[in-house]
């Protein structure tokens, strides 16, 4: 079995949740695995190198996207900044409504933890519709950084969020498909 297979097979498929007729992909059960989290660092490893992937600050999407650029800024030993919903960071912030598979949602990042120049690499447990990597990737704009890479460990196929991130031409890797 190769390690995306043993990643796969260590991720819960919840029906119905968060309402009907959604298959929630849930790395809860990956995490608490005695190999999940070491499965999961060397993927990461292996896309970083693949890719030559190129950044200097992490952004993880709420909540789930936490974990993995936790990883992502030991591993690499950069900053980790967080993209959270309303109300949830202190300070000046920028935000960004969008829309998600079942609802419509926004996040925000402070305005201090993003520099002109920096190079970013957005981080997320998943990609499915692609509006929060692409409001984040905008706050992002906005506030003077550029996004130099997505990565999300899940991507579902069918729901096409790739496509709404493609038209910028920053590059994009996953590594489990549905």
């Amino acid at each position: 079995m190769t390690r995306v297979e043993k990643i796969k097979s260590l991720i819960k498929n919840i029906p119905d949740f968060p309402q009907k007729g959604i298959i929630f992909r849930d790395i809860t059960s990956l995490i608490n695995s005695d190999s999940g989290m070491t499965l999961v660092k060397e993927e990461i490893d292996e896309s970083v190198d693949n890719n030559n992937l190129k950044f200097n600050k992490i952004v993880a999407i709420e909540s789930r996207g936490f974990i993995l650029g936790a990883l992502f800024a030991y591993v690499y030993g950069r900053p980790l900044v967080l993209a959270r919903k309303p109300g949830k960071l202190p300070g000046e912030t920028s935000q960004m409504k969008y829309s998600l598979e079942y609802g419509e949602n926004t996040l925000c990042i402070q305005v201090s933890d993003i520099q002109k120049d920096d190079r970013v690499l957005i981080v997320d447990d998943l990609i499915a519709t692609g509006g929060s990597a692409k409001a984040v990737r905008d706050i992002i704009g906005t506030l003077g950084g550029k996004v130099t890479a997505f990565y999300f460990l899940i991507e579902l196929d069918d729901l096409n969020g790739r496509k709404l991130l493609e038209d910028s031409g920053i590059k994009i890797v996953t590594s489990v498909h549905y």
